[in-house]
């Protein structure tokens, strides 16, 4: 057994645990990094990365077959499944070097290739090595949630672990879960030629703004993605290219695969938390708002510590924990200028309170500005107009954006920002954007919650009135 003692000891090599080990040691921590499968952890080889990758490869599909409208004739594409799976992993190599053990071991971190569980309240073993360290930082991420579904242990399946290994197109692939994972990989497929089927046990994007969450299901229904809602699961059966889901309903649904995309659950299984004294709650390790453990040496971010799961959540934690880790100075997450997106074709983008949040929260104090993407000049030309921007405004400042349509992951984060530094809606309406540009979109949402009190207010116009009548 070797001993190691270090300032800062990281548990997993994903988005929160790099970004953490790479700040501190360049800031002249001595840092170790435990990771006992990939670097770059889910986001990187399951997640985001391959996921936007083959959206990519749907995207270029279903442009060929849509060109008409711009004055080219459409074409019949001929989708590759196998080379689009090629193209994801191509995207992966490309971004590896940045996340790769070389890289962070260059920047100073002694990187070991163990999992790592507590034996103690300051200690954590990993394989031969026996870890103390002034604070522990647990970044041990998510996995797929699969349900004890009746049958599923004994058919084939797939989830976002296993689906970019896929090198078969599927002829008809099922999806057991509607949110944001399997809309994505419901659209990529069926761009690439397959026949899709979409099986969710409540609402589609449930855990957005139902209007919003609208305009991107009809457009996937419009493609040709089966989407059924309210469809509890109750059984599967069949065999590698004949599967069948039942749901409670009495309904029955075959196709050739399935994906199960119900959602994530926290990797905490190997860590021996309670050796630690960690206390865990709901779906991950319970935290304070500095993201401390119920052990004051050790914190988590990211998926594990059970809130939004998002990888940029993993890095806006990892900012955090840096300022109280390393100077010991307080420093809190906030969680009300956290942004998400779906990326989709529309995509769907939200930051804050949603409608419905907002007027549960504020009532008659809230208002809403919308603008419609059908009025700006860029998306018209580009084919793109439909869609919606509506902000939740109290008192002048935003408290929640809610976008669906073309590029809103990029439009969301001028609303974030707003949010973060408590920007007044005139500020945002200062800003000016090209023309012509999607970012216009945002001006103008801003520019919808001023129209009413310039352009509809008499007092307005009687002093727009009585000063053109002094001066000369």
């Amino acid at each position: 057994m070797s001993r190691i003692t270090c300032d800062l000891l990281v548990i997993g090599a994903g988005s929160g645990g790099l970004s953490v080990a790479a700040g501190a040691s360049q800031m002249g921590a001595d840092v170790v990094l435990l990771e006992g499968h990939k670097m770059g952890g889910d986001c990187l080889n399951y997640g985001c990365v391959p996921s936007k990758a083959l959206l990519a490869s749907g995207k270029a599909a279903h442009r060929q077959a849509h060109t008409a409208e711009f004055g080219v004739a459409d074409q019949v594409p001929q989708a590759d499944y196998a080379a689009a799976k090629d193209h994801v992993q191509q995207v992966i190599e490309t971004i590896a070097p940045v996340d790769s053990q070389e890289r962070f071991e260059g920047l100073g971190v002694r990187v070991i290739r163990e999992f790592g569980h507590f034996v103690s309240e300051t200690e954590v073993a990993a394989g031969e090595y026996r870890i103390t360290a002034r604070r522990v930082v647990i970044a041990t991420g998510s996995s797929p949630l699969v349900p004890p579904v009746p049958g599923l242990d004994k058919i084939p399946y797939e989830t976002n672990e296993t689906l970019f290994d896929l090198r078969e197109k599927p002829e008809h692939l099922l999806i057991v879960g509607g949110g944001p994972i399997g809309m994505e990989m419901a659209q990529a497929h069926v761009r690439l030629g397959c026949k899709v089927t979409v099986i969710e046990g409540l609402k589609a994007l449930g855990k957005d703004d139902p209007e919003a969450a609208a305009v991107v299901l009809d457009a996937l229904r419009a493609e040709g993605v089966e989407i059924a809602e309210g469809a509890m699961v109750s059984r599967v059966s069949g065999q590698a290219g004949a599967i069948e889901v039942e749901t409670r309903d009495g309904s029955s649904f075959r196709g050739s695969h399935l994906l199960m995309a119900v959602g994530r659950k926290s990797n905490m299984e190997r860590l021996n938390l309670a050796a630690a004294g960690i206390e865990t709650e709901g779906n991950g390790i319970k935290v304070d708002e500095s993201l401390l453990t119920t052990n004051k040496h050790v914190y988590a971010i990211g998926d594990v510590a059970g809130g939004l799961q998002f990888t940029h959540v993993a890095g806006y934690h990892a900012s955090v924990i840096i300022r109280s880790a390393l100077f010991g100075l307080p420093s809190k997450a906030k969680t009300s200028h956290i942004p998400w997106a779906t990326y989709t074709d529309p995509e769907l983008a939200q930051v804050g309170l949603t409608e419905m949040q907002a007027r549960d929260r504020y009532g008659v104090k809230l208002e809403v500005a919308r603008f419609d993407y059908a009025h700006n000049d860029r998306a018209i030309a580009e084919r793109k107009a439909k869609g919606f921007i509506k902000v939740m405004v109290v008192k002048g400042r935003p408290v929640g954006a809610t976008i669906a349509g073309h590029q809103a992951g990029e439009l969301i984060s001028l609303w974030s920002m707003a949010i973060a530094g408590n920007l007044k809606m005139s500020q945002v309406a200062a800003m000016v954007a090209p023309y012509p540009s999607i970012s216009e979109i945002n001006k103008r949402a801003a520019g919808a919650y001023f129209s009413p009190r310039l352009f509809e207010s008499s007092l307005i116009k009687r002093a727009v009135r009585f000063v053109q009548r002094w001066i000369s």
